[in-house]
């Protein structure tokens, strides 16, 4: 067997995973939709960029937005290409070109050629940038308190972390493999 024909099996393994799962009896059902959980980590979402924001301000910065903060933490410690951050973050093209662009003018990333291939970017974060991740770090500390006040509470939240990344894993397979079918 050929790697297109693994290739294909896998893709077909992973579609039939999904539809086993679409099949399969669910709890007993409380009237939450995909709808509603969605615009919960929206607004949440929305709530989290106005905290940055704020943080931003009390700091005295404001030559950066909350999402290119958010940016600053998708790079992390390592250094990587330009498409590697996009694909990594899930950035839209051309708000990563223009956020990128503002980080290395604010001097939070430093952006060099890559040496393998000069059209490739390599980019990584600057002390200033490392500084600025470290104290929103801190600052983010504060509102993880604020949510885990006990044993109980540090037990939902890693509870909803998995939730939270088991929609993502399915509703990327389901994207990706176009498997799930609407019932009516």
């Amino acid at each position: 067997m050929d790697a297109s024909q693994n290739e294909r099996q896998d893709e077909e393994s992973a579609f039939q995973m999904l539809r086993d799962d679409a099949d399969r009896p669910s709890p007993e059902p409380i009237g939450i939709t995909h709808i509603e959980i969605v615009r919960v980590i929206e607004r949440l979402h929305r709530r989290s960029l106005d905290l940055i924001r704020a943080d931003l301000l009390q700091a005295g910065i404001d030559e950066l937005s909350p999402s290119q903060v958010m940016m600053l933490f998708t790079i992390g410690r390592s250094e990587l290409s330009v498409r590697d951050l996009i694909e990594r973050g899930y950035y839209l093209g051309s708000n990563a070109s223009y956020s990128l662009k503002r980080l290395v003018e604010t001097e939070y990333v430093i952006r060099t050629a890559s040496e393998r291939d000069r059209r490739s970017a390599r980019i990584r974060l600057s002390e200033k940038g490392r500084q600025l991740c470290d104290r929103i770090r801190q600052m983010d500390r504060t509102y993880h308190k604020l949510v885990t006040r006990d044993e109980d509470e540090v037990r939902d939240l890693e509870v909803t972390f998995r939730t939270l990344r088991r929609f993502e894993q399915v509703w990327s397979n389901a994207v990706r493999y176009r498997g799930i079918q609407a019932e009516d």
